[in-house]
């Protein structure tokens, strides 16, 4: 060995070297010592100078690995070595990471693509996590990239290297959080899920059971991990596991090993032990995605190895703990049997049969108490069975509270106790429950009367059974009495059992039975607790002066203390699942502990005290009882003030919009009549081009002769005029009656007004601000009215121009005699256009005697605020017809315009027209401010 390291040192060959180092390869499994003390130095730094070379580097590696790992065959082991032998592993390791370059330049290795390089450092990697755990771990959370160089290995095409990267990151992982997450956000639960996926899932091989090992290692007790699963969807992705077929006979070792593995990563999701939030999430996650059902499945299953049943029932047990939409769907679940059968009651079945293993009973135990877990309306349904009302008479099933009765009162003390820690779940913290199982009557044989269970529960007590049985029934009536008075005052009610309970504390009896004696001092101390002093033999004094003649205050206190200091109290208090090395130890359960927590210290601070202390903590109690009820009292007090401010807030809202929207109509009415005036102005102009249009028709008949043409396109115009006018006193009919509609309802509101006004004064200001906008409003009406008068005196300006038109008119007829035949048309035509001005003129007038009696509604209701409203809207369409109506004009207008250009007429320009009007309307200004 010592040339060999000589050689490998001095040699300047690379020849030479390998073979050297190939030589101590071949060494090293049998000289591991001499090896490993003589040639490490030298095989780093062969590492370090020689990377070039893949073959050198490959025996380099398996040598430090032979000389590190502890992994020796089987043949060359001696029952006198492994102790020695770990600790050569460990020492050798310490001296190779003392530099921690050597683990560093060890991940560079890794990196490399060469068989013959990467697996041999994939190994020597792993094994020095084995020997140095934690150091190693350390070194490569610091390495930069040194995790995510390691993950890499899972995406290796060779399987050798991807399986042996997966035991390579088991080891990385172990106990480290900081490593856990960096490989979780790597990507590691999809890759490993597509390798299990790959290897046929549960019927995969050992590759499948390293990859569950190493999610195990991810998520247990690692919050972030577990949350990063489940908002990954990866909960849906573990469904497929748990598919099995009608034929569950001849498993595999590897798969029944794989579905265990498969159900803890489940049960590791749903730990009592985690925080309660990411606990639900996952089970109702579960729920969702069908993984609760197919557990169900497997439950139900026949042909099911015996460990993988058990351990389905006690995932399924974890998986609707606490979660109350799946403990419902628990509930729903049937057995496939004829008739079916609720698998509660299949599983009691279990549980209760003392031919069943061990295991397997105290894991339906665990469901059961799971399924009654915060979960009252489980806790109902299975006391209702119990209950007289409910049992089914005709013997055809059999129910839950007949399974537990028969176990409680069996000859098996396992099926006593697990009956009674089955039943006090059924009670816990449920008041109502307590007091309805005192009605539950047994028929306990032929002849005689049927006796209560609590009473049943006593009697068995006093005959002497089993310690088992004894402890199970003591926390049973512990549960049953704790913060029910009714209860305690049934139980005390039996002049048997006091004396009982006083006989067993006071005896002095063997270690095994001191354990029934705490637990007797326990119910008489919750006696006295939660005494309401109903029965006059056992008020809570005489009680207390009971136990200070025939046992001794000191004396019970010791007594009571006996549960606490168990050892297997201290086990059950350890975590909620029930798991005993063997029947004997199964004593306590996980929730009674915490009861016996809660009321040790209170019942010793009852014994001890005085019946003056007692009154004076009742004072207390009713002192605090009323002072809860004043607070009650004012909390609904402020409640109801609440709700009526909440309301007053409301209608001020309401209001603020109202007048929001009384704001808007305003500026929007301001609008309107701005463009009403523009559209006056306009009219204007166009009514003076229809008067020139007029003189211009006359001259033309004179210069270009008759046009026949033309005189029937204006008989058209005149006969849409007229179809106009008739539609406008159509509208103007339809005011008529709404303005009725409106007076008959002023007098109603006038009515209505004058009671609100006296029954609500508080409203006067916001009244104030109505009637300045009734104001603005009846100003802006005023200034509407001004508008319609003087279209009204415009449209007698155009009958005064039609009239005037008449003898110019007559004039072009004089022309035309020279053509009789003309001339007699032209006097038709002329008749005809005079009797249509007169109809249009007649029109008008009645238009304008509408206006005025419109006018004189708008005056009457302008006190009334919502009348206003609607009358605005009315007006508003009115005037949106006028403009249509204008509008219309304005066309025709332009049109016969157009027509006298066409016929060479001459036509003023606008601008000289609307000089005029602007003049007249600023002598009418000037006269109105004289007035």
């Amino acid at each position: 060995i010592q040339k060999l390291c000589d050689r490998v040192a001095s040699s300047t060959l690379l020849d030479d070297r390998r073979d050297a180092v190939r030589a101590l390869k071949s060494l090293s499994k049998k000289y591991r010592l001499e090896v490993g003390i003589q040639a490490m130095e030298h095989l780093i730094h062969v590492l370090q100078t020689d990377r070039s070379d893949s073959e050198i580097i490959g025996y380099a590696l398996d040598t430090l690995y032979n000389v590190i790992s502890n992994d020796l065959e089987e043949e060359e082991q001696e029952e006198n070595l492994p102790k020695q032998v770990d600790d050569l592993g460990s020492q050798f390791t310490e001296i190779f990471i003392k530099q921690q370059e050597n683990v560093t330049l060890l991940l560079t290795l890794v990196e490399e693509f060469d068989f013959h390089v990467r697996w041999p450092g994939v190994k020597l990697l792993t094994s020095l996590l084995k020997q140095q755990g934690p150091q190693v771990q350390q070194i490569i959370l610091v390495s930069p990239m040194g995790v995510s160089r390691l993950m890499d290995l899972l995406a290796d095409s060779r399987e050798v290297i991807r399986n042996d990267g997966v035991l390579l990151l088991q080891q990385l992982t172990k106990s480290n959080a900081a490593i856990q997450k960096i490989v979780a956000f790597e990507n590691a639960f999809e890759r490993l899920l597509d390798i299990i996926t790959e290897e046929g899932n549960s019927d995969g091989g050992i590759v499948v059971e390293d990859c569950l090992l190493l999610l195990q290692n991810l998520l247990k007790n690692n919050n972030s991990n577990q949350n990063f699963f489940k908002e990954g969807s990866y909960i849906q992705r573990m469904k497929p596991w748990f598919e099995v077929g009608d034929d569950n006979c001849g498993w595999s070792a590897q798969k029944v090993t794989n579905l265990h593995l498969m159900l803890q990563l489940v049960r590791v999701l749903v730990s009592p032990t985690n925080p309660p939030g990411a606990t639900s999430s996952c089970q109702k996650a579960m729920f969702h995605c069908g993984l609760l059902q197919q557990l169900c499945t497997i439950l139900m299953a026949t042909g099911v190895p015996a460990d993988i049943l058990t351990e389905t029932i006690n995932t399924v047990s974890e998986v609707i703990r606490g979660c109350q939409i799946n403990q419902d769907y628990f509930a729903s679940v049937n057995a496939p049997s004829n008739p079916p059968r609720p698998a509660i009651v299949v599983l009691l079945m279990s549980m209760v049969n003392e031919r069943q293993p061990f295991v397997l009973r105290c894991a339906v135990l665990y469901c059961f108490q799971c399924f009654l877990y915060k979960n009252q309306k489980g806790q109902g349904e299975i006391v209702s069975t119990l209950l007289p009302s409910t049992i089914d008479a005709t013997g055809n099933s059999v129910s839950a509270g007949q399974l537990l009765c028969g176990g409680l009162f069996s000859t098996d003390s396992l099926s006593n106790w697990c009956a009674a820690v089955a039943l006090a779940h059924a009670l816990q913290e449920n008041a109502t429950l307590k007091e309805q199982l005192l009605r539950v009557q047994l028929a306990t044989s032929i002849g005689n009367p049927p006796v209560s269970l609590l009473q049943q529960c006593t009697n068995i007590l006093s005959q002497g059974s089993k310690v088992q049985t004894r402890v199970g029934l003591l926390m049973l009536l512990c549960t049953w009495l704790s913060n029910c008075s009714i209860a305690v005052t049934h139980f005390l009610h039996n002049p048997a059992n006091v004396p009982f309970l006083t006989g067993q504390i006071a005896e002095n009896l063997g270690e095994e039975e001191q354990l029934v004696q705490g637990l007797c001092a326990l119910l008489l101390g919750i006696s006295i607790y939660y005494n309401d002093n109903s029965l006059e033999n056992y008020r809570k004094e005489k009680l207390k002066q009971l136990i200070e003649k025939r046992i001794g205050r000191e004396n019970f206190i010791e007594k009571l203390g006996f549960i606490s200091k168990h050892e297997l109290y201290s086990r059950a208090a350890q975590k909620p699942q029930p798991s005993f090395s063997s029947p004997d130890h199964m004593m306590f359960d996980h929730e009674f502990t915490k009861l016996v927590k809660e009321l040790e210290g209170v019942i010793s601070k009852a014994i001890y005290k005085s019946s003056e202390e007692d009154k004076k903590e009742e004072e207390v109690k009713k002192t605090l009882e009323q002072h809860d009820n004043i607070v009650t009292h004012y909390k609904k007090v402020i409640r109801e003030q609440d709700q009526e401010l909440e309301e007053l807030k409301q209608q001020v809202n309401t209001l603020k919009c109202q007048n929001e929207q009384l704001q808007a109509t305003v500026t929007q009415q301001v609008s309107q009549i701005q463009q009403h005036k523009d559209q006056y102005n306009l009219l204007k102009v166009q009514l003076g081009k229809d008067n020139q249009h007029h003189n211009s028709h006359s001259e033309t008949f004179q210069m270009n002769g008759i046009q026949l043409e033309e005189v029937s396109k204006l008989k058209e115009e005149l006969e849409e005029w007229k179809n106009k006018h008739e539609l406008l006193q159509g509208q103007l009919r339809e005011k008529d009656a709404m303005i009725e509609k409106l007076k008959s309802s002023q007098l109603e509101m006038g009515t209505t007004e004058q009671s609100s006004q006296t029954s609500k004064s508080s409203g006067s200001e916001l009244n104030n601000e109505i009637q300045k906008e009734l104001e603005t409003l009846r100003s802006q009406i005023q200034l509407q009215s001004t508008e319609i008068s003087k279209l009204q005196s415009e449209n007698q300006k155009l009958q005064l121009m039609n009239a005037a038109a008449d003898p110019v008119l007559g004039d072009c007829g004089a022309t035309a005699a020279k053509n009789p035949e003309v001339e007699g048309r032209l006097l038709q035509e002329v008749k005809e256009l005079k009797n249509e001005v007169k109809a249009l003129s007649e029109e008008k007038a009645s238009l304008k005697q509408h206006l005025d009696s419109s006018n004189s509604t708008v005056a009457i209701l302008q006190d009334q605020k919502s009348k206003l409203q609607q009358e605005v809207a009315e007006s508003k369409k009115e005037q949106d017809d006028l403009l249509v109506l204008l509008a219309d004009q304005d066309q025709k207008l332009s049109a016969l315009k157009n027509k006298l250009k066409e016929l060479g007429e001459p036509v003023e320009d606008e601008d000289d027209i609307e000089s005029g009007d602007q003049a007249d309307e600023d002598e009418d200004g000037e006269e109105e401010e004289q007035d």
